[in-house]
């Protein structure tokens, strides 16, 4: 076995500069893919779990009739932060103008995770009335970095 030849230091400055950050967003993607993968498995599993429980945006109860035992506010809020990778593609997107569909998933994960935290807020209603998103940026140079969604709606549960 010979020894790797040498590298000059133009060539280390190359692959440090080239090297390391193509390394540094190929890692990011292959990660935040494998994170995005187990949020939305168990996004899906709660989705089923918590079906049967209806979600309107309508004001009124669909049937007036039946007494109501409790009402109240009900919210559910998550927190979610954009990967290395897609980041970079936003980057490049902005460049060239259009949709930034990189960050698509990452807003529908937020707004399903929301949902169903103010789902699982209030387990004992029987439906969600009223029921709106509000969503905002969390980062100091107009760049989305961190994005809040919150949801809420009037939980009912009915006398029975």
């Amino acid at each position: 076995m010979s020894a790797p030849p040498d590298l000059d230091p133009q060539e280390l400055t190359l692959f440090l500069q080239l090297g390391v950050p193509l390394v540094l967003l190929v890692l990011g993607w292959m990660l935040g893919r494998i994170a995005e993968r187990r949020h939305y498995r168990s996004i899906h599993q709660r989705e089923d779990y918590l079906l049967e429980i209806p979600v309107t945006n309508e004001r009124r109860l669909w049937d007036a009739t039946r007494p109501v035992a409790e009402a109240r506010l009900v919210k559910g809020s998550v927190v979610v932060s954009v990967d290395y990778f897609k980041r970079f593609l936003a980057w490049l997107r902005g460049i060239f103008g259009g949709e930034i569909e990189a960050y698509s998933p990452l807003l529908d994960r937020a707004r399903r995770e929301a949902a169903l935290r103010l789902r699982e807020s209030f387990p004992e209603a029987d439906i969600f009335l009223n029921f709106r998103f509000e969503t905002s940026t969390l980062s100091g140079s107009g760049r989305l970095g961190t994005v809040e969604v919150l949801a809420y709606a009037t939980g009912v549960r009915y006398a029975h």
